[in-house]
């Protein structure tokens, strides 16, 4: 893994289209999506339908789109689905996912986060969190957290 951050704050998937209307400025053109959304969190969660149907030039647009210290962590797929060669994109098996994802959406509770922030110090593992809805109140809170705490 080429990023040496501990707590790493991101959504699964960067195309939400409550983001149109806010998050996005107005006329930013789709294909410079992911480069902006790289300036405020610094990995994403892909489902395994959306990272198998791109390309091998699709990926290699999104890995030149974002910075070296950005991370893609994929949800595992069929047995056929072959992630791309980086070490900027992880496969989520749900045992490295038990150790090293926070679901926002499911447990928003910041204690219980900075708990968790605080364990997962002490292995100096990332720790991955994110948010299926892509809920900008709760990423920006775990955002403040994080920097709150040093991280």
């Amino acid at each position: 893994m080429t990023s040496s951050a501990l707590v790493l704050v991101g959504a699964a998937g960067w195309l939400h289209p409550a983001w149109r209307n806010g998050f996005y400025p107005d006329d930013l053109p789709d294909d410079w999506l992911l480069s902006y959304y790289n300036t405020q969190f610094q990995a994403v969660y892909l489902p395994a339908p959306f990272w198998q149907a791109a390309s091998k030039a699709t990926w290699a647009q999104w890995l030149n789109d974002t910075q070296d210290g950005f991370l893609f962590v994929l949800e595992p797929g069929d047995a056929a689905s072959v992630k791309p060669a980086s070490e900027r994109v992880l496969l989520a098996t749900p045992a490295w996912e038990a150790g090293h994802v926070w679901w926002l959406d499911e447990a928003p509770d910041l204690r219980k986060l900075a708990q968790r922030i605080t364990l997962q110090a002490a292995t100096g593992e990332s720790l991955f969190v994110f948010s299926r809805r892509g809920d900008l109140g709760l990423l920006e809170q775990a955002n403040t957290l994080k920097q709150v705490m040093g991280y």
